[in-house]
C-alpha cells in the first residue's frame, strides 16, 4: 500500500514539473553522448545556446581503499559579453584544477 502511494505522489509531482512551460530563452540539448563502464565514462554535451561540455572519467587504484575517479575534461559557454569563455580541466586527487584564459594563475604560496 505505502509502495502504490509513493508511486502516484511520484507521479502526481513528475506530471505537475513537465507541465511548467520553460521559459523561451532556455537552452535545449542538441548533443549528448555518453558511455558509462564499470572503470569510467565518457561524456559529450552541447545545448542550443553554445554551451558544451567533454568529460572523461578514469577508475584509479581499483580494488584498494584509495579507488577513486579521476576526471578530466573541459567546457565552454558563451558568456553575457558574447565572450566564449573556455576551461580544461583536472578533479582527482589533488582536488579541482581549472585552466582557462580568463581564470587568474594564483601560485599556491600565495593563497
Amino acid at each position: 500500500m505505502k509502495f502504490a502511494l509513493a508511486i502516484v505522489c511520484l507521479s502526481l509531482c513528475l506530471a505537475t514539473s513537465l507541465s511548467v512551460p520553460l521559459p523561451d530563452n532556455a537552452a535545449q540539448i542538441v548533443n549528448l553522448e555518453s558511455d558509462v563502464r564499470p572503470d569510467g565514462y565518457d561524456l559529450k554535451l552541447e545545448t542550443s545556446d553554445g554551451t558544451k561540455r567533454e568529460e572523461q572519467g578514469t577508475l584509479t587504484n581499483a580494488g584498494t581503499e584509495d579507488e577513486a575517479i579521476s576526471v578530466k575534461g573541459s567546457f565552454s559557454y558563451v558568456g553575457d559579453d558574447g565572450v566564449v569563455y573556455a576551461v580544461n580541466y583536472v578533479a582527482d586527487q589533488n582536488g579541482f584544477q581549472p585552466e582557462g584564459a580568463h581564470i587568474p594563475n594564483v601560485p599556491l604560496g600565495n593563497v
